[in-house]
């Protein structure tokens, strides 16, 4: 994937993980950032499992990049409360 996909994927993914977690924390650079992180520790988590992780610019990767957005912002609102609406 380039450059744009990562950003796109990225963007999608924290929308995702923002609205299953009820985060109001940050702006859109924000959101980006944790669902490019995201789409990193979605795509190690599947990894791990034996499952394919981010490799092209499909539902899939989205989907991966969110499972991945959520656990990272699960972990930031533990270590920075406050975040919730």
């Amino acid at each position: 994937m380039g450059i744009v996909s990562w950003i796109l994927v990225g963007l999608a993914a924290g929308i995702i993980g923002r609205v299953a977690t009820g985060t109001s924390r940050g702006g859109c650079l924000f959101t980006t950032l944790i669902g490019v992180l995201g789409g990193v520790v979605g795509g190690a988590l599947f990894n791990a499992a034996g499952q394919r992780g981010l490799t092209e610019f499909s539902v899939w990767s989205i989907f991966v990049a969110s499972v991945g957005a959520v656990a990272v912002l699960l972990v930031v609102d533990f270590l920075l409360p406050g975040g919730r609406s």
